[in-house]
């Protein structure tokens, strides 16, 4: 995700579909949500603080979603550009044909070894941004606007799966450390036996 934001950019094209990739990230809307966001979604939670509150285009569940930083910089972000300031959207999205070729660009130029897509985002913010970092889940699910816990659960154990092998590299690399600890003990309790048979020759040596 680092690697995604950080990378510089010199054409507005994918500019503007990294910004909406990373807002569908800290988000967790889908490509199509986000797409008909309009200004009218933006409300002031209990705390203060913007929410979204949208109806879902595919199940027509409410989500309910406070806007982390990172996404309200990049609703400012746009806020004057054209295709916004004529319309009730509230960011200029551009086909989801056009942003999965020019995130597949974006990809290539950052180095990313996994396919990007708008629905990525949506399975990043479930997993990366919300889950991995102790949400709950039954939150996380409301902001998603899942109808069922059960579905929330799926992404749940693709962390779990995800946490097993980042584990699991991590017993490896302990072992292989292990291994390396013992070679070097052992070779330094060798010098100290060859320094001891040296010694112990010089003390037993005739006058």
């Amino acid at each position: 995700m680092q690697k995604l934001i950080d990378k510089e950019l010199h054409l507005d094209r994918l500019k503007l579909v990294r910004d909406m990739f990373i807002f569908s990230c800290f988000t967790g809307l889908a490509y199509s949500d986000v797409k008909k966001l309009s200004n009218s979604d933006i409300t002031i939670g209990i705390d203060g603080e913007k929410w979204i509150r949208t109806k879902r285009t595919k199940t027509k569940t409410l989500s309910s979603i406070p806007i982390l930083p990172v996404a309200e910089e990049i609703l400012d972000r746009y806020k004057n550009h054209p295709e916004v300031k004529n319309s009730d959207f509230i960011l200029p999205v551009l086909s989801n044909q056009k942003s999965n070729a020019f995130l597949k660009e974006i990809a290539l130029m950052c180095d990313i070894k996994k396919p990007l897509t708008t629905h990525v985002a949506r399975h990043t913010f479930a997993t990366t941004i919300t889950l991995t970092n102790g949400v709950p889940i039954e939150s996380v699910s409301k902001m998603l606007g899942h109808k069922d816990l059960r579905t929330t659960q799926h992404y749940a154990k693709i962390v779990d799966r995800k946490i097993s092998e980042d584990m699991q590299n991590l017993k490896a690399k302990l072992e292989a450390k292990k291994i390396s600890n013992k070679s070097n003990l052992k070779n330094k309790n060798s010098k100290n036996l060859y320094r001891l048979s040296k010694l112990k020759i010089t003390v037993l040596k005739p006058q």
